[in-house]
């Protein structure tokens, strides 16, 4: 079920959206979505991150250059 919040934003921000409202010809709230979305998951990741990272750094993985050795 779809759930109406209401936000206060300042008028530049406002601005920007409207901008790139219309220049990707996409409603404002469709983009706030999205980018909610985004930020959503970038925070479960980075919550994920942390709660891995110990075990990770005990096996000596460090690096993305570390993970990319392990797995080719």
């Amino acid at each position: 079920m779809n759930q109406t919040i209401s936000i206060r934003i300042p008028d530049d921000l406002k601005e920007s959206l409207n901008e790139i409202s219309m220049s990707e010809k996409r409603a404002v709230s469709e983009i706030v979505r999205d980018s909610l979305k985004r930020y959503l998951a970038i925070y479960r990741f980075r919550q994920l991150r942390g709660i891995t990272l110990p075990f990770a750094e005990a096996q000596g993985i460090l690096s993305d250059e570390d993970v990319f050795r392990m797995i080719s």
